[in-house]
């Protein structure tokens, strides 16, 4: 990790963090993320083909092993998923999963999906091109509403933001407790 966690918190250093590093720039991130997963009306293979791309660039290992459909439960401290992202659909199996970085040419997408991955790989990879790709947004604008759009953008923004976080501080080389793998 590239901060130092006590022993004692090791097993989550997000926690530590939260608790005692930035404590109201990382609750407030934290709310971010809730209200994402709480919020959105993404479907939630939408939502988690985007999730997904994102923590492949990110390089964040807890996010690319995340499942909202089996981890999220977790998150939200035992209040389970109910009313969240998960009720937005089927859950994605894992050849979803799998086949998000041949988004382009995998037959496993529909084309809002699509729309949604190509969406979050150029969000984080190049804001400037995708805010001036008019072609782009023309396919967009007539898959999404604007209300989804604001929807898919704040929640990458969120997926962005926070992995890069867990991933340059280490605390993705940790399993955090809502995680299947910390489970086993």
């Amino acid at each position: 990790m590239r901060i130092d966690v006590p022993a004692a918190q090791a097993h989550d250093p997000y926690g530590y963090a939260t608790e005692t590093l930035a404590p109201e720039i990382m609750r407030a991130g934290g709310a971010f993320s809730h209200a994402v997963y709480r919020h959105s009306k993404l479907s939630l293979r939408e939502f988690e083909g985007a999730r997904a791309r994102t923590a492949e660039i990110n390089g964040c290992v807890i996010c690319q092993r995340f499942r909202a459909a089996r981890d999220l439960g977790g998150m939200f401290s035992g209040t389970g998923t109910r009313g969240t992202v998960v009720d937005n659909g089927p859950p994605p199996d894992e050849a979803f999963y799998a086949a998000v970085p041949e988004w382009r040419t995998s037959p496993l997408f529909s084309e809002r999906e699509r729309l949604a991955i190509e969406f979050a790989e150029r969000f984080a990879v190049e804001p400037k091109a995708l805010a001036r790709d008019e072609a782009f947004w023309a396919k967009a604008r007539a898959a999404f509403s604007d209300a989804e759009i604001a929807d898919l953008a704040n929640s990458v923004a969120s997926w962005v933001g926070l992995g890069r976080v867990a991933h340059v501080l280490g605390f993705d080389e940790v399993c955090l407790p809502f995680t299947a793998e910390a489970a086993e």
